[in-house]
């Protein structure tokens, strides 16, 4: 025990490893904050520049940036309604809204300190059942990872109004625009209509920006005459009134951040979208309506997707199986450096693993204290006049469209679809489901195919496998569930009860 402390808390006396984590932690932030500049992107360029460093300084910095990137893209998620990163889409469902109440301090405040909360849970949980947590998420078969992907697009119900049938058409709209590209199986053509430019398939990040970036551009444009919002900076770190209040659905949705992040391949993103799926679906008398600006609509997804950055390292750590896209650069920098992630460094390494644990601590406050600094600062851009304000938001669309893959096709398609966009929320559909289905549209399309292909391509054995398995079984009832609570299915069953 004394052992693992002292690995643990490596780097807490180390004042250059102390600068790494900070220094990562806060250029993670603004990374992350800039839309198509994105955590991955960053820390695979790292791996060029810390090639020749010490192990220990090169997972520090890493560390740091990874911490602070996933919480950065809340910002212009509150801001400009400009999701970061894909983890804060659904940030930007209430963030947005309280931001053009007066509120975007509170907002922040209440979105780094629940990042916080849930970061460390997820931290806690690594370090408490990293084994338990793996050993369960190795027995996800590819048909369970295909119904939890259909499930996530399921519960675009509830980023879709009242709505069922329009979020489907959103999520089925975006699972279209999953597939174009070359067959991630069999490399055939589809929807590509002979153009090459086609064969990698549209950048989500592109979508991404297109749909909310460029469509509120568009929206303000209407909105021209109307002064700009002065914001309310009285508060910035919540209550503990309003701490106590939110803890306990913080603490459950950093529940499900981190199980989901555990789940190969998945990610924060499905994790903060399933986590303000259940805060709408359980929290009781909101003070305001979930997308009208809910406190709980922030809570629980940065809950979820911090707590889901310690899930994604459970399997990463403990099996040599990347969680998340970043993870799966973190394997390669580990064997760059001599290290064989798996569960032969639990055994061999121990404290590799416990020096982890204890950099993601740093990391986590620090990503604290950068978040609440400086706020004031950042609010100001909303109060910009929209004049301005409306040019800042295409310039930054544009630059991050274009930052991804260095194309301007990507531009071009950024810039459709927010014209796109534009008319969606009018004619009263959510973007949201829209990214979330070319998100979860290749998880789909592999795992169906590698769980037909595993039945030798029999449905009768797919389905009988399927109701054997308690895992499946529970996830099929979930889209069953879902599906019926957004129809009037669950209220005939009712007053045939009541009537019985």
């Amino acid at each position: 025990m004394t052992e693992a402390l002292s690995y643990f808390t490596t780097a807490w006396f180390d004042p250059w490893l102390l600068f790494l984590i900070a220094a990562g932690t806060f250029a993670g932030i603004y990374i992350g904050a800039i839309p198509g500049l994105s955590v991955t992107m960053a820390v695979s360029i790292l791996i060029s520049f810390t090639f020749s460093w010490d192990v220990n300084d090169a997972l520090c910095l890493m560390v740091g940036i990874f911490m602070g990137g996933v919480y950065g893209g809340s910002r212009t998620a509150i801001l400009l309604n400009i999701p970061g990163a894909p983890s804060a889409i659904a940030t930007a469902l209430d963030g947005y809204p309280l931001a053009q109440r007066g509120e975007a301090g509170e907002a922040i405040g209440i979105s780094t300190v629940m990042s916080f909360f849930g970061g460390m849970v997820g931290i806690a949980l690594l370090a408490i059942g990293a084994p338990i947590i793996s050993d369960f998420a190795l027995t996800f078969q590819p048909r369970d990872y295909m119904l939890l992907a259909i499930l996530g697009i399921l519960l675009v119900g509830s980023l879709s109004g009242e709505s069922l049938a329009k979020g489907v058409v959103a999520g089925a709209f975006g699972m279209l625009i999953g597939t174009v590209g070359l067959d991630p199986l069999t490399a055939e053509e589809r929807f590509t209509f002979g153009f090459t430019e086609l064969w990698n398939g549209i950048s989500f990040v592109a979508v991404m920006i297109g749909l909310f970036g460029v469509a509120e551009a568009l929206g303000q444009l209407r909105q021209l005459e109307l002064p700009a919002i002065k914001q309310k900076i009285t508060r910035i770190v919540p209550s503990w009134a309003s701490l106590r209040r939110y803890l306990p659905l913080s603490l459950q949705t950093s529940m499900i951040g981190v199980i989901i992040g555990a789940l190969p391949g998945v990610g924060g993103d499905i994790a903060a979208l399933m986590a303000y799926d259940y805060a709408k679906r359980t929290v009781r008398d909101p003070e305001v309506p979930f997308g009208k600006g809910a406190r709980e609509g922030l809570v629980a997804p940065e809950s979820a997707n911090n707590a889901a950055v310690g899930g994604a390292f459970i399997p990463m750590l403990t099996l040599g199986i990347p969680g998340d896209a970043v993870t799966a650069i973190f394997i390669g920098a580990l064997f760059i450096h001599g290290l064989n992630p798996g569960p032969m460094l639990m055994i061999e390494q121990p404290h590799m693993f416990w020096f982890m644990v204890g950099n993601l601590v740093l990391a986590c406050v620090f990503m604290l204290i950068f978040g609440l600094t400086g706020i004031r600062i950042f609010t100001k851009i909303v109060e910009i006049p929209k004049g301005i304000l409306i040019p800042l938001i295409l310039l930054l669309s544009v630059v991050g469209a274009y930052a991804v893959n260095n194309s301007v096709t990507d531009v071009y398609w950024m810039l459709g679809f927010g014209v796109l966009g534009y008319f969606m929320k009018q004619y009263g559909y959510q973007v949201g489901p829209v990214i979330l289905g070319v998100i979860l549209a290749r998880l789909i399309d592999e795992n169906w195919r590698r769980a037909i292909i595993s039945e030798q391509e029999h449905l009768g054995s797919f389905f009988a496998n399927m109701f054997a398995s308690p895992l499946s079984l529970v996830l099929f009832a979930a889209v069953v569930l879902t599906v019926l609570s957004q129809t009037p299915v669950l209220g005939w069953i009712r007053r045939l009860f009541r009537r019985a």
